[in-house]
C-alpha cells in the first residue's frame, strides 16, 4: 500500500490491491490522514459508506476473476470532497452507471444481503460520473462534507 500525504495538505492519494482485507486496511489508513482525519463525524460516517460501497464494488466485480491496484484520490474543496478511483479492472457493463433505484423490502421479513450499494452511492454523493480510460475504469464523485478549520 502506498500513501502519499503532504504536511497539512488537505489532499491524499493511496493505491491498494483490489481484496476484501486490503479495502479495509486502505480505508483505515485513509481516515488516519487528512483530509479524513480532521472530518465530523457525520461527514466520516458518509464518507466510509461511500467509499466501502465503491471499493467492494470494484473489488467483487471489476476484478472478479483477477488482480489489480486501486488507486483512490481525495481532495478537500470548498464545495465537499472530492473522491477518483481508478481500478484497471473490467468496465462498467454497457460503459455506464448502474441505474439502481431503491430496493423494494418487505417489513416482515429480514433486509436482504446486497442490493443497497448503488443507491447509497447515488443518494450520498454528488456529481457521480463514470468514465473508460483505456484500459481504466475512473469513478468521481463529491461528498459534501464541511471544511475542517485549520
Amino acid at each position: 500500500m502506498r500513501v502519499n500525504h503532504p504536511s497539512k495538505s488537505l489532499q491524499s492519494r493511496i493505491v491498494i490491491p483490489a481484496g476484501d482485507l486490503a479495502v479495509r486496511d486502505g480505508l483505515k489508513a485513509l481516515f488516519n490522514r487528512l483530509p479524513l482525519s480532521d472530518l465530523s463525524e457525520d461527514d466520516r460516517g458518509t464518507v466510509e459508506i461511500v467509499l466501502a460501497e465503491a471499493l467492494n464494488n470494484i473489488v467483487e466485480h471489476a476484478y472478479a476473476n483477477s488482480q489489480g491496484n486501486i488507486e483512490i484520490s481525495l481532495k478537500m474543496q470548498e464545495d465537499g470532497l472530492l473522491v477518483c478511483i481508478t481500478d484497471s479492472g473490467l468496465p462498467m457493463p454497457d460503459g455506464a452507471l448502474p441505474d439502481c433505484p431503491r430496493p423494494t423490502t418487505d417489513p416482515q421479513q429480514d433486509l436482504p444481503e446486497g442490493g443497497f450499494g448503488w443507491f447509497l452511492i447515488r443518494s450520498l454523493s454528488k456529481d457521480l460520473s463514470y468514465r473508460r480510460d483505456g484500459p481504466h475504469n475512473q469513478l468521481c464523485f463529491r461528498l459534501a462534507t464541511k471544511q475542517p478549520k485549520h
